[in-house]
């Protein structure tokens, strides 16, 4: 079963970009909120525990920053 991953963004965020080049490299499907655009997306952002974008949550797994490691260990189970 896909794994539902959802990334929270901002425009001008140099990881964001990169995390999502990285995860349409890899195939991933994800769903994208922009944090700039949308309060509600804010405020399930610091639900998560984060003020940072990109934030990315996959399943219960939360993760801020862009970390390559962790996603393909998290994505790869």
């Amino acid at each position: 079963m896909k794994k539902k991953v959802v990334i929270f963004t901002q425009p001008d965020c140099p990881p964001c970009f990169v995390l999502k080049a990285f995860l349409e490299g890899m195939g991933v499907d994800y769903e994208e909120r922009d944090v700039t655009r949308d309060q509600a997306a804010v405020e399930e952002l610091h639900r998560y525990g984060s003020h940072s974008t990109p934030t990315v949550v996959i399943g219960e797994q939360v993760l801020v920053g862009f970390n390559p490691t962790q996603l393909d260990k998290i994505l790869g189970d």
